[in-house]
């Protein structure tokens, strides 16, 4: 289905930015509502389902926090994102240097973090149980947490040289948390260790020449500007301004060398990416220009490249249940992709007689079944 997918003619997103949209968060409970989040700091709530049940229909927008809200964001909104647990909270945050805890059904604010630089990145752990804390990416080279309970940010992260531009909690271990910074540094922390980080992420495996005045690990030759775990937690992907993306194991740290070409990466802020969730072979969608490269994630294939939008995009968003991927941009849109409906094959023709040419090789099974070893 991912590998069909192409623009969806019969749907609509409702147009309410005026400006170049930042960010989109799906939330995991149903996957029905969609948040969005705008240069100008206005942020939508969408409701993707098709209530009217006709073949085309517009993703209608439930509710705006719009400019002449006494709460908007005074500059731009950098990353939205539900509570992992329910649609009752979400959480925004902005360059205006706030991250902002709203309580959905009265459009209010619950409580307000402040910060001495731009916000560029927070992230909650979709896993959590113990804890409430948002990992918060921002100007300062100290990764910032916020505790949702006590409503304070005193625990800090000390290890990155530079601005902290993109933050991931991992999705399989609720204290583990990637961070990636200008420097060109990833970090991997548990946050219930007070000494520093667990790990420097470093592209050559410890495998430098001596001679290398680069004594210290780096992830990337330029500024890290996006962390995306893979659902099992298992890898971690990274991009860099040095138009690199890189896949790591993230219990050994380990690159895994997997070669996808130049990622072009012109965004000098946190770039927002995804993997997709239940497909085999699992892909990234990678925001590339006013395009969306689809890449395979364990053998680094660019598979498509995804076109619609007139301007940068900004965002990808995957929705899980129907393999559908949502993209923001630059253009004021949001575009949906959909999986192309494949033609029903005729009853008389079973699928072993078709030409097996045809297949795209990320279609095939990799599984054989005994009968044919025996």
């Amino acid at each position: 289905r991912v590998l069909s997918l192409e623009l969806n003619k019969d749907r609509d997103v409702e147009r309410i930015h005026g400006s170049g949209i930042n960010t989109l968060d799906i939330e995991p409970v149903e996957g029905r509502y969609m948040l969005s989040g705008g240069s100008d700091g206005v942020i939508v709530l969408y409701d993707l389902e098709n209530l009217s049940r006709k073949p085309s229909y517009t993703c209608k927008a439930l509710f705006t926090v719009g400019r002449s809200h006494p709460d908007v964001h005074k500059f731009s909104v950098e990353t939205v994102q539900w509570y992992p647990h329910d649609t009752g909270m979400f959480t925004s945050s902005s360059f205006d240097k706030t991250l902002k805890i709203w309580d959905t059904n009265t459009l209010q604010p619950a409580d307000i973090f402040h910060f001495e630089g731009t916000v560029y990145s927070h992230h909650m752990s979709p896993v959590a149980t113990k804890h409430c804390l948002i990992a918060v990416g921002t100007k300062s080279p100290k990764v910032q947490l916020c505790d949702l309970k006590s409503g304070s940010s005193s625990h800090i992260l000390q290890g990155h040289r530079q601005e902290v531009l993109a933050v991931s909690w991992s999705p399989r271990h609720e204290y583990i948390l990637a961070t990636g910074s200008a420097d060109g540094k990833v970090k991997l922390w548990d946050v219930r260790r007070a000494s520093g980080c667990l790990s420097t992420l470093d592209q050559h495996n410890g495998e430098k020449s001596k001679a290398s005045s680069e004594a210290a690990n780096t992830a990337h030759n330029g500024r890290v500007n996006g962390l995306c775990y893979t659902n099992d937690g298992l890898h971690l992907l990274t991009i860099g301004t040095d138009d690199r993306m890189r896949l790591w194991n993230s219990s050994t740290g380990e690159n895994t060398l997997v070669n996808y070409g130049k990622v072009c990466n012109e965004s000098r802020k946190g770039l927002k990416f995804a993997i997709s969730c239940g497909c085999n072979p699992e892909f990234a969608f990678v925001p590339c220009g006013s395009t969306i490269a689809v890449y395979t994630v364990f053998t680094g294939e660019m598979i498509t490249v995804l076109r619609g939008h007139y301007s940068t995009v900004n965002c990808c968003v995957f929705q899980p249940h129907f393999q559908e991927l949502y993209t923001g941009s630059k253009d004021c849109n949001i575009l949906a992709w959909i999986p192309a409906p494949r033609e029903p094959l005729p009853d008389d023709i079973s699928e072993k007689s078709l030409p097996q040419q045809h297949l795209n090789p990320a279609y095939e099974d990799a599984w054989s079944s005994s009968d044919d070893e025996g």
